[in-house]
């Protein structure tokens, strides 16, 4: 979904109209989030439309300057009483230096961070041996290819998971709070050991991000022609290619070992299944490259719907006129027809005035989507 965001200082899309009344909130007492950038903003924004006073901090004036304008929060200062919450929403080289600085200056309150690597900031915390009574890992399973507070929306987290990292020490009232700003910002609890964690991510966004990337960099000497077939499976697959390379390579050297074992895994897999297709008509070849992608049917059958549901959606795809309203008269039809839209992709023709929207909807009325749209005058795949 594009974001679209108004000149700074006036209200866009992800802030509440003037005068309407802030949703209620669980989160009490003010919140200081250190770092402007992508969730640092987000959190702001959405803490902000629940009516919680959200003050910032980032190395740059600019870039915290924008995310007060943008309605982020406002600039703290040094009359401001300290704050409840500390949340902590730097790049994950400097995550323990800024969590240990913030337990400092602000004794009384608690803090959490939301990097993507939880075992290497709590395991130098403890070397220097940090009181981590007041401290709470966590982190929200959300984010966008592009960073900055430019970026930032209060839904960001809405259904996401959100992993809190506690041990049997975690006071019940410090782990209350950061469970109030994931819950009042549509997070789904989840508890892991950092441990647990860093090994899961591991898997579910570190391979993928290294993966992506090194598909997508075999696209780099290919011919134009070439690149012009390029069509929804290819941009599917290398649609996180596009993430900051310098914030990755935080990322994975701190999480390097289980993103190790897992891409031994992988290039095993790999090997495998070219060992079988360099030989095709050998026996038992066939059944290896089947096998191997009877297995990727299975996994990806496991990976969750729509905000983190089980349930699984039927994809009806839509030409429409590559031309101003196409868009918007199919959507209006949609529901007019009452048929709810999960999901929407969509693919431009290479050379031609036609695009094809992918609509995701549930499959008990799918076979009645296609029937009523072509009844409508609309062609479907």
């Amino acid at each position: 979904m594009t974001d679209v965001n108004t000149a700074p200082g006036t209200a866009g899309p992800h802030l509440r109209a003037a005068g309407e009344q802030a949703l209620a909130s669980r989160t009490r007492g003010t919140v200081h989030i250190i770092g402007a950038g992508l969730l640092g903003a987000s959190l702001g924004l959405g803490l902000r439309e629940r009516g919680v006073d959200v003050t910032l901090e980032d190395l740059s004036p600019t870039t915290v300057a924008l995310a007060a304008d943008y309605g982020a929060g406002r600039l703290r200062s040094s009359d401001d009483a300290a704050p409840s919450l500390v949340i902590v929403a730097t790049p994950p080289d400097v995550v323990a230096n800024v969590v240990e600085r913030a337990l400092t200056t602000y004794p009384d309150a608690v803090v959490t961070d939301v990097a993507s690597v939880k075992l290497a900031p709590f395991l130098e915390l403890q070397r220097r041996g940090i009181d981590l009574a007041n401290y709470v890992g966590s982190h929200p399973m959300a984010g966008r290819e592009r960073g900055g507070a430019i970026m930032a929306r209060a839904d960001l987290f809405v259904g996401r998971p959100w992993v809190i990292c506690r041990d049997g020490d975690t006071p019940a009232e410090a782990l209350a709070l950061v469970e109030a700003v994931a819950l009042d910002l549509g997070g789904v609890l989840i508890e892991m050991t950092p441990e647990e964690h860093d090994r899961s991510v591991g898997l579910v966004s570190h391979l993928p991000q290294v993966v992506s990337s090194l598909l997508a960099a075999r696209l780099v000497p290919a011919t134009e022609q070439a690149i012009g077939l390029a069509g929804g499976g290819l941009r599917d697959t290398t649609r996180v290619a596009s993430s900051d390379p310098e914030l990755w390579v935080q990322i994975l050297g701190a999480n390097s070992a289980p993103v190790v074992e897992l891409l031994d895994a992988f290039a095993a897999d790999v090997a495998a299944f070219a060992d079988a297709l360099r030989d095709p008509a050998r026996v038992g070849s066939k059944r290896r490259i089947a096998d191997l992608l009877s297995a990727g049917n299975s996994g990806v059958s496991r990976i969750p719907g729509k905000h983190g549901s089980s349930e699984r959606f039927a994809h009806i795809t839509v030409l429409i006129d590559d031309s101003p309203g196409q868009l918007a008269k199919l959507l209006t039809e949609l529901g007019e027809l009452g048929i709810n839209m999960e999901d929407l992709r969509l693919e431009h023709s290479p050379g031609a005035q036609i695009g094809f929207a992918e609509i995701s909807v549930l499959p008990e009325v799918a076979e009645r989507a296609v029937a009523d749209l072509v009844d409508r005058g609309w062609r479907t795949l």
